[in-house]
């Protein structure tokens, strides 16, 4: 048997052990074409081809499964019912169940009602509580005493000093070849690595192991085990990289190693599926490496390449054998689909096969398809490639808005799709596609799906080994989940027909649809189980599973069924949880108990499971941890790994079938068998008749024996033909156009050619091989293309928006829906002042490339025509450059209830369309606006924080202010010395310092309190200020009057001290900067009238007036102003402008509000000026941080 990579599954899914168990661990299964479909995305785990990973006690629990959710726990397997268990009257033990149901023929139950009865279950934590003993086990086998027992050869080795160790990587190289490999390890789960581990090899398969530790290094811990799928003598083992990062290379089955150190620590490896020595490696920075001397040198790839997303070229599909498919990450929420070169992934050697950007995670290479997702307005649309060829959009039936879409299969040229409808929550449709993988019809509503052990999608369909076409599913039917048969890939599906006798020989009452057999889907990620479901190639028409009779699907009373005519007919066989396993190529099968006792039988059919022989297979009861059979099955060589103990040593038990198959298979040893469903011989075109052994034949098949199918096409039927794109079938079996359908859009033949295929409503299923009958009546007819106009014309960007770089390349994407696109012309018009035309829609599938060097919006048309007309379409591209800063211009201090005019700037100024988000008055919602400036008016005093977003493109910059708002104030514009200009960085931090060192000044020499100022150094040179007085909390409540006389008071003080170059300040050793008072203010700050005059300029001017107003009322009264004491002198000279002299001022004390240096303020005048100061009593400082200096 083909055994696949297995890897790890959380710990928590064992029970059996208050401490942490040892466990099997796996994730993918063997034979990929059978298993259960999933996500195309498959974790590359590192682990061999052939190997398995097996763990002690991993099989100490139950089984927990629910009807929607299948559990992915290591427990797998079935109830069994023991074969001695049979009836009283033929000298055996009756069951209970059988005592009821003969209680119930007495009364002559009527026909519909089922009768089942089922033995309860064993509780797992009442077997796991026991020790066992001789009695325990030889109790197991007590209900099958009456039957002959028989002795297998068989031998046992003991990997000595690896009792500690939980895990174990098994590889068999298979190719008739005796070597097995063995790595076994401690892995400790509380710190998520290997602290132990030892190799183990045999050469005569099983039977005795070799320590190869020194061999590899007696202190390397190795972690992994990879084999190269394409030669088997090829083996390597991967470092924990917690100790040191390297790994060992063999060439001979691993009788000798090379070690090779590594630059990276490898995540996952991925194999070339015909060059043996090529490999890609996957580094947990997200980097991609290549190998093409198996690991020995290592070359890197390409950087910020997205997990898993990496695939091999095809050779025959791609243009040379030694490229890579590549999905990278570019930005957040982008990524770009490349192609590489082996050893040469520079820009010149990149492909990319579509033009703009994916979705990420999106990029799927599979056989001939790869697909892709676009985001385009909003939703995520499928692309689909096929043979290499352009990208077109997956065509789903019109209202299909999927959620999630999952690639399950791509044999026979064919893409079956799962989509999550958007309606759909628990369930999945299946869809089919023709060859190209581009039209898709519904094949199965409802299936039922759940998450996989890696965050994956599960999705319970099961196709068949060994008989193409036919699938099981289970389908969500008025809440209840039932299981499904189809035998024409999908085009019909049945109930599976119940079986007609229970184990004990009793009837089954069960009639569909209520009634019927209901399967278990999932394929075990076990290798020491077969799973639910189980079928080979080599066994064409056996399917086993567990499952239940009754009107759903269910985890209760679960019972093993195989039918031996592909799903016709089924036979439960087993009662009890038993993995049945198949061996000598199908013609035996192999059922082992799946318990949480050690156990030391195994049982043997050789008729398809109708009569199973009791077989042991050692002398002491074992606790099974795994099964290992040669890849290819062509010996009759098992190993079962297990131990007898929690604790103690591997036991590896090499069993060997030979001596019972007596000779090899001849031509009289196999009959034939026909495949039908339910009668009808011809499925999917043709008749087909296999060959298996007749039952009980005890000889050995050869690989060449069983691959003997006979067939012959049938004439054509409907039932060959399953609806095309755009039409339903009705309850009569017809085929109708959908009510959303337009028959003429469904071909994209006549854009690339001249005809085309005129669809009859009918397509015939891609793997049909039907001949002949009714196969013109709907098959479609090749047509001239019709003259039409063209119509379904569609322009947009590669990357699917409406915004492009200035200066860098655009590409415009061209589809037509319909026309004859060899005749019908394209022009583009790119809106500035340029345009291209191409002769036919088929020059440009590659796109179109402009660069635009202006910004701007630009109406981007593109025009589709030929001589029955034209069609239409515009795109406005907003054509944008980096932006870079945004800068917020608002005035510090605002007069309550007047409009104040906010302004910005941004850098580089000239970007293109900028959408500006203003959060004001500290509200939550933003003004929304494309204006960079606007008026405000704020209507209560405080302080408030205006913010302003720009944002251009995918690019948004934010810049904030805090402004003072006030019913009243004073202000003047400062001037520096101009050495403060050559020191200017024109930052705003240093602006902020500059403002803390001129307040402080001011404070320190006029002493007017910090709480009543506020500076703002302007931004530009020269370098500027604005000094605000503001009134104190206790002052605002008094008159007009009152309130303005006080602030003119301090004004006075402040250009008095001003004009005496007392405000100064240290910039840096040896840099004094005077600080001066200008006349003017050179930007308006208030909005006080209609007319935009500047409201702060009024108001100085009125105060200089008012101020000249004052001084010539002292000069010509002399008067003594309240608080102020004032000494004037009379002069003979002209009288002059005053300007006040400020000689002595008092310094509050920091301790009180009280002044305790002066009770009065002396202010002497030189000869040409008069002054008054305010009063000692009215300057307080404040301990209060300002929001503005």
């Amino acid at each position: 048997m083909d055994l696949a990579d297995y890897g790890e599954i959380p710990s928590d899914a064992i029970i059996g052990f208050n401490e942490r168990p040892k466990r099997v661990t796996s994730t993918n299964n063997g034979d990929q074409n059978h298993k259960i479909a999933e996500s195309s995305s498959q974790q590359r785990e590192p682990s061999g081809n052939n190997s398995i990973r097996v763990g002690k006690d991993a099989f100490r629990g139950e089984r927990k499964l629910s009807r929607s959710k299948v559990s992915h726990e290591s427990v797998r397997g079935a109830r069994i019912h023991p074969p001695g268990e049979r009836n009283v009257e033929n000298g055996e033990r009756k069951s209970p169940c059988r005592k009821k149901r003969d209680a119930l023929k007495k009364n002559q139950v009527a026909p519909n009602v089922r009768i089942r009865c089922r033995r309860r279950k064993r509780s797992a934590h009442m077997a796991e509580s026991r020790n066992w003993s001789a009695f325990q086990w030889s109790g197991e086998d007590a209900a099958s005493a009456g039957q002959q027992e028989f002795q297998l050869t068989s031998s046992t080795f003991a990997l000595t000093g690896d009792s500690a160790h939980n895990q174990a990587m098994v590889h068999w190289s298979g190719q008739n070849s005796s070597v097995i490999l063995m790595l076994t390890k401690y892995f400790d789960f509380n710190t998520g690595r290997v602290t132990e581990s030892s190799l183990w090899r045999s050469t005569d398969y099983g039977t005795t192991y070799e320590k190869l530790n020194e061999k590899v290094g007696p202190k390397t811990i190795l972690s992994y085990l990879y084999v190269s799928p394409n030669n088997k003598k090829k083996i390597m083992l991967l470092t924990d990289p917690e100790v040191e990062s390297s790994l060992l290379v063999s060439l001979d089955e691993g009788a000798s190693y090379q070690k090779h150190s590594l630059g990276f620590d490898i995540l996952s490896l991925l194999f070339h599926p015909e060059q043996e020595d090529w490999i890609l490696a996957y580094s947990h920075d997200q980097k991609l490496y290549v190998s093409v001397e198996f690991g020995r040198r290592w070359q890197l790839v390409h950087d910020n390449v997205v997990p898993n997303r990496f695939y091999w070229s095809r050779l025959g599909l791609d243009k040379e054998q030694g490229m890579i498919h590549l999905e990278i990450s570019v930005s957040d929420g982008r990524s770009q689909y490349i192609t590489c070169k082996l050893q040469n992934c520079s820009d010149a050697n990149k492909g990319k096969p579509f033009p703009g950007f994916i979705i990420p995670d999106s990029l799927v290479v599979q056989d001939e398809y790869v697909f892709i997702q676009v985001a385009m307005g909003g939703q995520s649309v499928h692309y689909v490639s096929y043979k290499r060829n352009a990208f077109y959009p997956m065509k789903l039936p019109k209202y299909t808005l999927p959620k999630d879409l999952q690639i399950i299969s791509t044999d026979d040229n064919q893409v079956v799709a799962a989509i999550q409808d958007w309606h759909q929550n628990d369930s999945y449709n299946l869809y089919m596609s023709e060859s190209g993988g581009l039209f898709f019809t519904l094949a199965l509503e409802n299936v039922v799906s759940s998450g996989g052990p890696e965050g994956n999608v599960m999705i319970d369909l099961y196709e068949v080994a060994g008989i193409k076409g036919v699938f099981l599913s289970n389908k969500v039917v008025e809440n209840q989940v039932k299981t499904y048969i189809t035998y024409n890939k999908g085009r019909d599906w049945r109930l599976l027909q119940a079986p007609d006798t229970d184990l004990q020989g009793n009837k089954v009452y069960c009639e569909q649809p209520f009634c019927s057999l209901h399967l278990h889907l999932h394929v075990s990620e076990n290798p020491y189980t077969s799973g639910n479901i189980v079928s080979k190639d080599s066994a064409p028409g056996i399917i086993v599973a567990s499952g239940v009779i009754g009107p759903e699907l269910t985890s209760n009373n679960v019972s093993i069924f195989i039918t031996s005519d592909a799903g016709n007919t089924w036979r439960e066989v087993f009662e009890e949880e038993y993995s049945v396993l198949f061996l000598n190529q199908g013609g035996a099968l192999v059922a082992i108990r799946h318990t949480p006792l050690p156990i030391r039988h195994i049982w043997l059919s050789f008729d398809e499971g109708r009569y199973w022989e009791k077989y042991s297979f050692t002398s002491s009861p074992l606790y099974v941890d795994g099964v290992l059979g040669e890849p290819g099955e062509d010996t009759l060589i098992m190993t079962i790994f297990g131990h007898f103990s929690h604790r103690s040593e591997w036991q590896l038990v090499k069993i060997d079938f030979r001596s019972i198959f007596n000779q090899r298979c001849t031509f009289e040893d196999y009959q034939t068998w026909q495949l039908n469903n339910e009668g009808e011989v011809c499925i999917m075109g043709v008749k087909r008749i296999f060959q298996k052994l007749k039952a009980n034949a005890r000889c050995v098949k050869t690989r060449d024996q069983y691959i003997s199918q006979m067939s012959d096409p049938c004439p054509c039927t409907e039932a060959d033909f399953e609806c095309d794109y755009g039409f339903e079938r009705q309850s009569d079996g017809s085929c109708t156009p959908a009510f959303w359908f337009v028959p003429s859009t469904a071909s994209r033949d006549c854009i690339a050619g001249d005809s085309f295929l005129n669809t009859t409503g009918y397509r015939r299923a891609v793997s049909n091989n039907c001949t002949a009958g009714t196969l013109l009546r709907f098959s479609p007819r090749r047509q001239r293309c019709p003259s039409q106009p063209p119509r379904g014309l569609q322009l947009l960007t590669s990357e699917g928006t409406l915004v492009a770089t200035l200066g860098r390349n655009v590409t415009f994407l061209v589809f037509l829906e319909e026309g004859l696109g060899s005749t019908t012309s394209i022009t583009v018009d790119f809106g500035d002042g340029t345009a291209v035309s191409y002769a036919n829609i088929s020059s440009i599938e590659g796109g179109i490339k402009h660069i635009y060097n202006k910004v701007g919006i630009y109406q981007v048309s593109a025009t589709a025509g030929n001589s029955l007309g034209s069609d239409l379409v515009i795109l406005y591209l907003h054509v944008s450059c980096q932006l870079e800063q945004v800068q917020l211009s608002a005035p510090s201090v605002v007069v309550m209830n007047k409009a104040v005019n906010l302004t910005t700037v941004l850098h580089p100024s000239n970007v293109g369309t900028v959408t500006y988000y203003w959060w004001l008055d500290n509200k939550t919602e933003p003004i929304v606006s494309l204006e960079g400036g606007m008026s405000f008016t704020f209507f209560k005093e405080g302080s408030h924080t205006i913010t302003v977003q720009a944002s251009v493109g995918n690019t948004v910059h934010q810049d904030k202010r805090t402004v003072a708002v006030y019913e009243y104030f004073r202000s003047h514009v400062l001037a520096f010395s101009s050495n403060m200009d050559e020191l200017n960085p024109g930052v705003p931090e240093w602006r902020d310092d500059i403002s803390r060192a001129v307040k402080g000044s001011v404070v320190q020499v006029t002493g007017i309190s910090a709480e009543q100022l506020l500076v703002t150094v302007l931004p530009g040179l020269p370098t500027a200020a604005e000094i605000y007085i503001v009134p104190e909390k206790r002052s605002r409540e008094g008159t007009g009057d009152g309130k303005w006389a006080h602030l003119d008071q301090l004004s006075q003080v402040l250009l008095s001290a001003l004009n005496q170059d007392l405000i100064q300040f240290t910039l840096r050793p040896g840099v004094q900067v005077n600080v001066y008072a200008t006349r003017l203010s050179p930007a308006p700050l208030v909005d006080s009238s209609d007319s935009g005059h500047n409201g702060a300029a009024v108001i100085m001017l009125v105060s200089v007036v008012l101020m000249g107003l004052a001084v010539f009322v002292i000069y010509k009264f002399k008067r003594k102003i309240l608080g102020i004491n004032t000494y004037t002198a009379e002069q003979p000279e002209k009288e002059q402008e005053v300007i006040p002299t400020v000689t002595s001022i008092a310094v509050p004390d920091p301790e009180g509000d009280v002044m305790t240096s002066l009770e009065h303020v002396d202010v002497k005048l030189d000869s040409q000026s008069r002054a008054y100061l305010p009063s000692h009593t009215d300057i307080k400082l404040s301990d209060e941080a300002p929001h503005v200096f």
